[in-house]
Formats: C-alpha cells, sequence, structure tokens
C-alpha cells in the first residue's frame, strides 16, 4: 500500500459559498489539507470565515482525530468529498476524477482507523417533489430516498410563512468583490407543504416525579418554517450576542424588530421576517432629527438590499424617540475588549439612538454621517416634502441628500447634474 496516491491536484474548495479557487488535497496520519494553488486562489477564499482555515496561508487542515465521516459522490465538478467532522461541521472538496475513488479509498483505510469512504448515491431524475431531511449544517431534499440537493443553512437570510401551506427561504445574496468572477447564484427557494405533522412535547412531571409525552398535530408547513428559523442558526450564530436592542420602530421595511448584534453581522427579528445582515454589506449609516424634534431616525444603507418577496429594501429607517434614555451593558470578553479598545465600551448610559448609532459604528467600522449645518428658517435639519405621492423629509448633508422615510433615497452631490426650482 505504500504507492497508494495521497495527492489530488486541481482540486476545488467548496466548504464555503461563492468558492472558485483550486489548490491541492492531501491525506495523512495527520489528517486532509488543501492547499491554494495560486495568490488568486487565496484571494479568491479570502474573508470567508472557513473553519480551520488559515487565509494568510491558503491552507486548510482538517485534523484526523476530529474526522466523523468522509462520503463521496457525484457533483458539478466531476466527483466531490464530503468531510463531517465531530462537532458537525462539513467541508467540501471537488474536482476529483472518477478513476480517483479507488485511491482516496484505500487512503482513507490507511490512514484513518475505523473510518472507511461512504459512497453516496445523488438522485438525478430532477422531480419537484419529495421530502426533506436536516443533516448537520444542510437541509437535504431526497427523492427516492437519494439526495437531490443540499441547502446550506448557515446561508439562510430570511424565512417566512409565504401562505398557509407554502414556506419561502431566501439565501444571502451574492457579495460584490472584484477579485471574484461574478456566478449565477440561487436566492430564495419555496417549499409547498400540505397537510399536519404530529409533534410531541413534554408535559410538567406528575406526582412520581416522571414526565409525560403528550402528542399533537400542528401544521406542517408551519413546523417546517420553526424548524428552518432554528437551523439557521446552527454554525453562524455562536453564543450570545453582543448587544440586544428589543421592539425598535422600524420605518422601512415596517414594523418592529429586534435587533441583535454579533461580531460579523446583525440579525433583524421580526414577528414575519427575521435577517441575517453582514456588516460588509452594510453600504453607510446616517443620523439625522425629525422636524418635530421629537424623533431621531438612523438610517443603514445596504447593498446588496435585503428582500421580502418581490421588494427590495436597500435601506433601513428606525425611529427612535430623543429623550428615550438607555443603559445597557456590552457583553465584551478580553480579546474582544481589546479589539474594540476605543472604539466601543462597556457599558452606555445615554439616549437609544445615539447608543444604537456609536454601537453600530464600532462593530461595522464605519461612520455614522450626521446632518450638516443646514437649518430651516424654524431650525429644523430636514424639509417637510414629497416623493410622488409619499410625503416625507428631505435632508441636505455635506456630501449628499437624503429623502426618508419611504422610499428612502440617497442622492450625492457629485451625481446631481442640475437642480430646478418650481412652484
Amino acid at each position: 500500500m505504500s504507492d497508494t496516491k495521497t495527492q489530488f491536484d486541481n482540486i476545488y474548495l467548496a466548504t464555503a459559498p461563492y468558492i472558485m479557487a483550486k489548490g491541492q488535497v492531501r491525506l495523512g496520519q495527520s489528517g486532509i489539507g488543501w492547499k491554494a494553488g495560486s495568490e488568486a486562489d487565496v484571494a479568491a477564499t479570502s474573508g470567508m470565515n472557513i473553519p480551520g482555515y488559515v487565509e494568510a496561508k491558503g491552507l486548510l487542515a482538517i485534523q484526523a482525530g476530529d474526522i466523523r465521516r468522509i462520503q463521496w459522490q457525484r457533483v458539478a465538478r466531476g466527483f466531490g468529498l464530503r468531510i463531517w467532522l465531530k462537532n458537525g461541521t462539513l467541508h467540501k472538496l471537488d474536482g476529483f476524477d472518477r478513476d480517483d475513488y479507488d485511491a482516496m479509498k484505500e487512503a482513507v483505510k490507511r490512514f484513518f482507523k475505523g473510518l472507511s469512504l461512504e459512497t453516496r448515491d445523488v438522485s438525478l431524475k430532477g422531480w419537484n417533489w419529495g421530502k426533506t431531511e436536516f443533516e448537520g449544517p444542510n437541509m437535504v431534499f431526497k427523492v427516492d430516498n437519494k439526495p437531490m440537493l443540499d441547502l446550506p443553512m448557515s446561508q439562510v437570510a430570511n424565512t417566512n410563512l409565504a401562505g398557509r401551506n407554502e414556506v419561502s427561504i431566501e439565501f444571502q445574496p451574492p457579495r460584490s468583490n472584484a477579485k471574484r468572477k461574478a456566478i449565477d447564484e440561487l436566492v430564495e427557494v419555496r417549499f409547498y407543504i400540505p397537510g399536519t405533522a404530529t409533534t410531541t412535547t413534554k408535559k410538567a412531571k406528575d406526582e412520581g416525579g416522571s414526565e409525560e409525552e403528550e402528542e399533537e398535530e400542528t401544521n406542517a408547513a408551519t413546523l417546517f418554517y420553526e424548524t428552518v428559523k432554528d437551523k439557521a442558526d446552527v454554525g453562524s450564530v455562536t453564543g450570545d450576542s453582543i448587544v440586544m436592542f428589543q421592539e425598535v420602530l422600524c420605518l422601512t421595511p415596517r414594523g418592529r424588530y429586534s435587533i441583535d448584534m454579533y461580531p460579523n453581522f446583525l440579525r433583524l427579528r421580526g414577528k414575519t421576517y427575521d435577517y441575517k445582515i453582514l456588516y460588509e454589506n452594510v453600504a453607510r449609516m446616517i443620523l439625522v432629527s425629525k422636524p418635530d424634534e421629537l424623533h431621531m431616525i438612523f438610517v443603514i444603507g445596504l447593498n446588496p438590499p435585503i428582500r421580502q418577496g418581490q421588494t427590495r429594501y436597500p435601506f433601513l429607517v428606525f425611529q427612535f424617540v430623543r429623550d428615550e434614555e438607555a443603559e445597557i451593558d456590552l457583553r465584551l470578553d478580553a480579546e474582544m475588549r481589546d479589539k474594540y479598545k476605543g472604539v466601543l465600551e462597556s457599558h452606555y448610559e445615554q439616549p437609544l439612538y445615539r447608543v444604537v448609532a456609536n454601537v453600530c459604528k464600532g462593530l461595522i467600522g464605519k461612520n455614522v454621517v450626521e446632518a450638516s449645518d443646514y437649518r430651516t428658517f424654524h431650525g429644523s435639519q430636514g424639509v417637510k416634502c414629497s416623493f410622488k405621492a409619499n410625503e416625507g423629509f428631505l435632508y441636505p448633508l455635506d456630501k449628499a441628500i437624503l429623502f426618508v422615510p419611504k422610499p428612502t433615497h440617497y442622492i450625492r452631490h457629485s451625481e446631481i447634474a442640475s437642480v430646478v426650482f418650481s412652484r
């Protein structure tokens, strides 16, 4: 067995989305390693936050003791490996040839005691009806008990009940990067789930100290929707949030949302819609005062925008009561306190709008633009006006003009060709 092939070239790292990088795979007693083939391949994986991936060296190292199972399956780029770790993490390596199977099987048997290379048959029927199962970080759609497609729950941006029996799942939009090629992406998928499902709940302990199980029927689509919401947090939300702002009034999109702030993203939680927004997708933040001098408006510009069905929202517009005071403690460990030293404070005792703006500025890493020195005759920062049939407020900023709340428009001065005043 000493001549068993343990090195495979031109293999794609497919663990995270948008990966189009090739490299070299090696198997050994210590585990499985993937190394980027060029500087361009290292750049293609930058900022992906892949577990075990060393960005500076373009290296992914998987320890042998962490591997739970290894699967071989047909993929778009030929054949691929699905490496499941004991902590639930899934790594994907694509681009193997059919002839590599025997060599891979022998290498797995040789280096990893107690493991064998499993063959995962994929359904190629193309049917759009089947059943769904949750396996680790993925939701698997199966036809005739064979997997047809995997949907990564860590990339779910939003899910909602589109109807009594229909559930829509929206995925994180592609991130723009000049170093990555533009590719087509799945952004939404809908499931029609009729009928009811039986769920088991545990009742309180009786006098004997034992628990009783009670079965009840619920709408199958609702149960599926709640399961997706729970699973979408697996692998993407680790530990508690740094801070939570509860029931904040949002003018666009309309409703009250709780804002959970994490190190790399924020999550909006509403009654119907939940959103996961990466900080790198935040284009700008603006804080202005309403002309009534009683409320403050905080605008977050997004690129790409969030979606509710076919409607896109490139701006989040929050409204705060100016005099509402807040006393908030941030959950910062020692490492975070060093990272955000001079940027974030552990304790805030300020108006709520100011706390939200300061925390967003520190975590997102962008300045909050505030109103210019312009004041109206009555001393307010904005002018009441209308955009077509929508009433709102116009704010002259130092480098742009802003119209809020709906539809929100941000127009840079450099983009303005002419201005016409008319009665």
